[in-house]
């Protein structure tokens, strides 16, 4: 499966550029985290190179802010592991916000259902789990 993609998308000319574009990303996104301390390096990540520039998303402000200072240092590092690079620019990544949910419903059981959770879980043996189970179901509830 992966040689046939591999054969497809080496076959075209647009993506075998768009193929080789991405391995370059990766190896740059490997050569990159290699140029970072640990912490630094999970919270960026590599997104395109155009023309000499290596765009990096970071995650936050204060990421960026560091990256940004760390930018002529690390263009040199990455040039000595021979990625040849004239600048490195820096963009805050937005992180999706989580979909709205509303709140899940309270649910609650009348005391006579209480009573009778009680009572079946009283019939049953002590060492049963359905009897633990409705002991704590009659227990939780509200």
């Amino acid at each position: 499966m992966t040689q046939l993609l591999q054969r497809y998308l080496g076959g075209g000319d647009t993506l075998a550029r768009l193929q080789d574009h991405a391995a370059r990303l990766r190896r740059l996104q490997g050569a990159f985290e290699r140029c970072l301390p640990p912490l630094l390096a999970a919270s960026c990540k590599v997104a395109n190179l155009k023309d000499d520039t290596l765009v990096v998303f970071a995650q936050g402000n204060a990421v960026a802010v560091k990256l940004k200072q760390m930018a002529p240092s690390l263009v040199q590092r990455l040039a000595e592991q021979g990625h040849a690079l004239r600048e490195i620019r820096v963009r805050v990544a937005l992180r999706e916000a989580a979909p709205w949910r509303p709140a899940p419903p309270t649910r609650s059981i009348p005391e006579a259902g209480k009573r009778s959770l009680n009572e079946l879980a009283a019939s049953l043996p002590a060492d049963s789990p359905l009897r633990e189970a409705l002991e704590r179901l009659a227990r939780r509830s509200r």
